[in-house]
């Protein structure tokens, strides 16, 4: 294995482990933080949708090349347009804005640090995948300094 992969196992270890944080964000006990009001559902409903909007978009541009493992697949392109012109990690993008919902409607401490665990998880599994990428695809370092990671203009490589 060279620098630039990821071993199959830890790639779908990050993959279950993301998964469990999005099912522990919406399972997790409520809390009081804040008062669950008619305002705070619509916002946390919105930012849930706004999260599956994304990720469905980001998955259709992808479309054959789409995998949950930061792992590319053999074979496929590197896509720079679409939404992959705003950020590199739709999907996480999308995942973080899903996250941010089911935080807000949990109001607890739990969700809190839920959310954050995911953030933190969903920017090592960027770093991993573009370490990946960069190795496949000549070009991907010029697309990397143009467009941020997870949100637009944040995150980009310096040239």
């Amino acid at each position: 294995m060279t620098r630039a992969s990821v071993h199959p196992a830890l790639a779908w270890g990050l993959v279950a482990v993301q998964f469990a944080l999005i099912v522990a964000l919406a399972v997790a006990p409520r809390g009081e933080l804040w008062p669950r009001s008619a305002l705070v559902v619509g916002i946390a409903l919105a930012f849930v949708a706004a999260g599956v909007a994304v990720g469905v978009a980001a998955g259709i541009a992808l479309g054959r090349a789409l995998t949950p493992s930061p792992i590319p697949r053999e074979g496929s392109s590197l896509v720079t347009s679409g939404i992959y012109r705003l950020v590199r990690h739709p999907i996480y993008s999308g995942l973080v804005l899903l996250g941010v919902g089911l935080a807000l409607i949990g109001a607890s401490p739990w969700h809190g640090a839920l959310l954050v665990a995911l953030i933190v998880l969903l920017s090592v599994k960027a770093r991993l995948e573009e370490r990946m990428l960069a190795a496949r695809f000549p070009e991907y370092g010029a697309y990397a300094a143009r467009v941020g990671r997870i949100v637009p203009g944040v995150g980009r490589w310096a040239r």
